[in-house]
């Protein structure tokens, strides 16, 4: 199945559209569609993860979450102990 492509039209500095011709001709990319497309699917993958990374450090700081991670903590390592015994 083709890959699913929509036309769009950005402005570049005239700089940076150097650079990409550059580069394609060096090889970096085959096309630059496909150099831009794997330069905006980078920066969003960073992106998502500096979410994820700023969700984590404020579940860090909430009390509640905290107390959950630490109660379900206490049920695993009764858990595990019990199995341990079992074991033999």
């Amino acid at each position: 199945m083709p890959a699913m492509t929509k036309k769009a039209t950005f402005s570049l500095h005239r700089d940076v559209l150097e650079a990409m011709d550059q580069a394609v001709a060096e090889g970096a990319a085959p096309s630059k569609n496909a150099l831009v497309e794997r330069a905006i699917a980078k920066e969003l993958r960073d992106w998502r993860r500096q979410v994820r990374r700023a969700q984590w450090e404020q579940g860090a700081r909430d009390p509640l979450l905290l107390k959950d991670v630490e109660d379900i903590e206490a049920a695993f390592r009764s858990a595990g102990a019990d199995t341990a015994r079992g074991i033999r």
